[in-house]
């Protein structure tokens, strides 16, 4: 595409409102580009992935500027060094002394080879810088893993996430929407883990697709499609999406039990909800009953106490597993805010546990890849609950035909999965009944028959 000065003037006031990081930063692009409404697709698409280029790559683009960074001297570099960008394409966007300064910065980092993190400009980076991390959350990572193992884990985080899709069951299977997106041209393949994923080679807009209009597909990433084939709702069962949000696993579980049953769907937002009953209506799922609720510990969540088979937490939680997509996320949080989080997901799985019912199962799920959000809420949670305990994640999984060797708990991550960082555990509530009595216990019993159903 053509690079105009009109373009680099609006990429550079865009990303000045984005490093304010007032407000998450699609929120600020959208409100950017309704006061820009001239601005054609291309022009959005183009601002849009600089932005969060620079958003990515903050600490090198800053380190290799130095007293020159402030928004526009950002948006060139990260065109020149991350986005391949050659001098001729910027020409005619810049003047005399732009050109001259972008050359002087290509003559700088002529030679390196692309996110190569030993490539001799990045060698006198600290590891957070290499990283593109913050300090502290450098420090956090370091608790878990080497430093080597920390920059593959950055470098995934910093890439741009694909468009991952789910099939609904309940319209279409997923060979057939496979066929009909190639009869269109747009490339696509069967998802690695998810029975119900399709990933996208390019990213095209889906809203106005007509299996996108009439429910059959929605956009999902596959990790998270993960998580509701981990909770396993059965046919006529009672579930309950604990923190529902936008409902997009709500969906999932709704087709999974077949839209039978009873599936509350509580959220505290009145708004998620509304736009949860646009989605159920399109899915044409009639089993969802979303409930706005005051907390933990509203009255209609207790009424449920100890009544449902299964209860999925997907915890709002710092989001750092998914970078990808919210670059923005890294800057945003403080340890202050992560401890803060982890004290109300303590809450949350505790008041989310009263629901299950003796045999049930609760899974606890975020997408942040840090341990205290994750192991240190569980093993909290498990401490002052004798009463459940974790059961493998994985061969829940591997019964369903999923194959991934993830052990008791599912760690995703997007080097070595393809999908967002997400930790998630299944915990089963210790039945009253004699274990040899209970079905879930039985060998012959398969308590996650739904993948067969799925497939069919």
């Amino acid at each position: 595409m053509r690079i105009t000065a009109q373009l680099i003037n609006a990429t550079a006031v865009a990303l000045g409102r984005l490093l304010g990081f007032q407000q998450p930063a699609d929120a600020a692009l959208s409100a950017f580009f309704r006061e820009h409404r001239a601005l054609g697709s291309h022009d959005r698409a183009f601002i849009a992935e600089t932005a969060y280029a620079v958003l990515r790559r903050r600490r090198t683009l800053e380190k290799l500027l130095g007293a020159e960074t402030n928004p526009r001297r950002l948006t060139l570099a990260a065109l020149v060094k991350f986005g391949g960008i050659s001098q001729r394409q910027l020409e005619d966007a810049l003047g005399e002394q732009e050109r001259k300064w972008v050359a002087a910065l290509k003559g700088r980092i002529k030679g390196q080879i692309k996110d190569q993190i030993k490539d001799p400009q990045l060698e006198a980076l600290t590891l957070a810088e290499q990283a593109d991390f913050p300090d502290w959350l450098t420090e956090r990572l370091l608790a878990d893993r080497d430093a080597d193992a920390l920059l593959e884990l950055a470098r995934g985080l910093n890439q741009p996430a694909p468009l991952d899709l789910r099939v609904n069951p309940l319209k279409a299977g997923r060979d057939a929407v496979l066929a009909r997106l190639a009869e269109e041209g747009l490339a696509a393949e069967a998802g690695r883990l998810s029975p119900l994923a399709i990933r996208l080679k390019e990213k095209p807009a889906l809203q106005k697709h007509p299996l996108y209009l009439d429910g059959t597909l929605e956009v999902q990433d596959e990790g998270s499609q993960l998580l509701g084939f981990l909770l396993a709702p059965r046919r006529g069962e009672m579930v309950a999406d604990f923190c529902a949000g936008a409902g997009g696993k709500t969906l999932l579980l709704g087709a999974l039990m077949r839209s039978t049953g009873r599936l509350y769907a509580f959220d505290v937002s009145d708004k998620r909800l509304a736009r949860l009953r646009e989605r159920v209506a399109r899915a044409g799922l009639s089993n969802v009953h979303p409930v706005t609720i005051a907390g933990e510990n509203d009255n209609r969540v207790k009424r449920l106490a100890a009544k449902l088979d299964r209860v999925l937490v997907d915890a709002p939680c710092s989001g750092l597993g998914t970078l990808r997509r919210n670059p923005d996320l890294k800057w945003r949080q403080t340890p202050a805010s992560v401890a803060e989080l982890a004290r109300k997901q303590q809450n949350i799985l505790a008041g989310a546990a009263r629901l299950v019912k003796p045999g049930g199962r609760l899974v606890y799920a975020t997408c942040s890849v840090l341990t205290e959000e994750n192991d240190d809420v569980v093993a909290a949670f498990l401490a002052a609950h004798p009463d459940f305990r974790q059961i493998s994640a994985q061969e829940i999984l591997h019964r369903q035909g999923i194959a991934l060797a993830c052990g008791e708990s599912l760690r995703l991550t997007p080097h070595a999965h393809g999908t967002d960082g997400f930790f998630a555990v299944a915990l089963e509530k210790n039945s009253t009944n004699n274990p040899e009595r209970n079905p879930e216990h039985n060998p012959e019993h398969n308590p996650e028959r739904n993948h067969a159903e799925v497939k069919s």
